[in-house]
């Protein structure tokens, strides 16, 4: 479609849609996927995008550019569904201004045409693994994430954007989720990869505590948090809580014991030659606890994971893209 072609309808005629960014991602894909059901979709990413419906329109482009807004003018936007944010451990300086001006960008066309809601995939990584953190985290806890990890920042800055929306905004229903690991058949993710190992690493003399939510449970959450009227910062959990030990159980794999200074070295050079897609900062996802309360998602978005544990946990075997 050509988005410099001025719009044939009138403005009170425009088509009600619900914008989604990041729809290239397979995440987004499998989102974008349940939410037509209910809603006629843009859908915006500029990746090329492989497996949507048919009557979704994608338009490939930049956040940062100027044919987004003509999206603004040529559709009646009622909600917009942010999930474009770049998560690249090899990411570069751009990858981040991509990130963080991007979704500036995206905030600013929400407020200028007082779209009625914003929905924002964050991640409860940004609260950060640490030795001395609390069991259950809530959503007013720091955001500790960056702490060792730079690139964790790009998720930080552009949670604390929305957070600063959310405030300057009221008069748009403005919601900020941030769900645990995100694990699924179709999702291509850092614990997702490492779940599917066939010998992973564990971290000598620890066994943290994992949160694992399935990809189907968190679309749900996201599909509860356009209903009318919803708002806020909401942890999004799945099942209960699980030693590290337990999961790899489930999953029948063989662990190595390694410690951790070694692992790090050994991992952050196998990271600098390409011959891993796990930066040496992960590590803390296998040594330190990072648990958040979601009983606020529970008692406000009404929402309940639908998978129990292990079925959760097998998911990441099943069948993938």
């Amino acid at each position: 479609m050509s988005l410099s072609a001025r719009p044939s309808r009138p403005i009170e005629e425009r088509i009600p849609v619900v914008l989604a960014t990041g729809a290239a991602g397979r995440f987004g894909r499998f989102f974008v996927q349940s939410l037509h059901r209910e809603h006629r979709v843009v859908a915006v990413d500029r990746r090329p995008v492989r497996g949507l419906p048919k009557d979704v329109t994608h338009v490939r482009t930049d956040l940062r550019l100027r044919p987004v807004e003509d999206l603004f003018r040529r559709y009646d936007v009622r909600a917009v569904v942010h999930l474009g944010i770049v998560h690249n451990p090899r990411a570069s300086e751009e990858g981040y201004r991509f990130n963080v001006v991007g979704t500036q960008r995206l905030l600013e066309l929400v407020a200028k045409h007082q779209v009625p809601k914003l929905v924002f995939l964050s991640s409860a990584n940004i609260y950060g693994p640490h030795p001395d953190n609390s069991h259950f985290l809530t959503e007013d806890a720091p955001l500790l994430g960056a702490d060792g990890f730079p690139n964790i920042r790009d998720l930080v800055a552009v949670d604390q954007l929305a957070q600063s929306f959310f405030y300057k905004q009221p008069g748009i229903e403005t919601v900020l989720l941030r769900p645990v690991h995100i694990v699924g058949p179709r999702v291509k993710n850092a614990p997702s990869n490492y779940l599917r190992l066939e010998r992973p690493w564990v971290i000598s003399g620890f066994d943290p505590m994992i949160q694992l939510i399935h990809e189907s449970d968190a679309v749900a959450a996201l599909m509860r948090a356009l209903a009318p009227g919803i708002r806020g910062v909401f942890n999004v959990v799945g099942p209960e809580a699980a030693p590290l030990s337990r999961v790899l159980q489930v999953l029948g794999r063989k662990t190595r014991s390694v410690p951790g200074p070694v692992a790090r070295a050994l991992l952050d050079r196998a990271f600098r030659f390409h011959a891993t897609g796990f930066p040496a900062p992960e590590i803390r996802h296998i040594q330190f606890n990072c648990v958040v309360d979601g009983s606020l998602a529970r008692r406000v978005l009404g929402f309940e994971p639908q998978y129990g544990l292990v079925e959760t946990i097998r998911s990441v075997l099943g069948h993938r893209e």
